[in-house]
């Protein structure tokens, strides 16, 4: 039986473990079986740059902090070697991204499941996050679609203006000759029914 010393300080882990999932908004349960320390390194220092805590902790601890807060989904996939990969950031997308990328070319390396938005995901929805652009590219698109009507408009004015230069007085000729007929006809319509 564990001292009293040691219980304490398993509930302090799993408290902080709640704590941290509690405020984030995604993160990700990996298989970090068969990487090296030059890889592990490598990924912890790309996953800390992205704003994603990750540790490796045991399945009691994980057990205990999911089952705190509902995540009850995630006991079926608590064996094996288990790291955990927690947002610390608004950004949903990246410990998905960033595993899935390294899941890619790490065989032994796999994604058991995931959280989102307070809901367990499973594999296929973690991996779905880790196919979708980052909030950078996303952003950038909403941002071109706004811009590109402005934009087409910018290019068939600047091809009105080139095709007009050194004969604004024909240019002005035609549009005042292709109003006044349209002028004239209106009169005409509007006098029969003043009789």
């Amino acid at each position: 039986m564990p001292n009293a010393k040691v219980l304490e300080e398993k509930k302090a882990l799993v408290a902080s473990l709640v704590e941290k999932i509690k405020n984030s908004p995604a993160g990700v349960l990996v298989d970090y079986k068969g990487i090296n320390v030059e890889d592990d390194t490598k990924l912890r220092r790309q996953l800390r740059e992205a704003g994603v805590e990750y540790m490796v902790i045991k399945n009691t601890l994980i057990r205990f902090a999911a089952k705190e807060l509902g995540f009850d989904a995630l006991d079926e996939h608590l064996n094996g070697t288990s790291a955990l990969a927690i947002s610390t950031s608004e950004d949903v997308i990246a410990p998905a991204k960033i595993l899935g990328d390294f899941a890619k070319t790490h065989e032994n390396f796999t994604i058991k499941a995931g959280y989102l938005e307070g809901k367990v995901i499973d594999t296929d929805e973690v991996k779905k996050l880790a196919n979708m652009p980052s909030k950078e590219v996303l952003v950038a698109q909403v941002l071109y679609s706004f811009n590109f009507p402005i934009m087409q408009l910018a290019i068939a004015c600047d091809a009105i203006v080139k095709k007009a230069e050194g004969n604004e007085e024909m240019k002005v000729a035609e549009l005042v000759a292709a109003k006044a007929p349209a002028a004239e006809e209106a009169a005409a319509e509007e006098a029969p029914a003043a009789e």
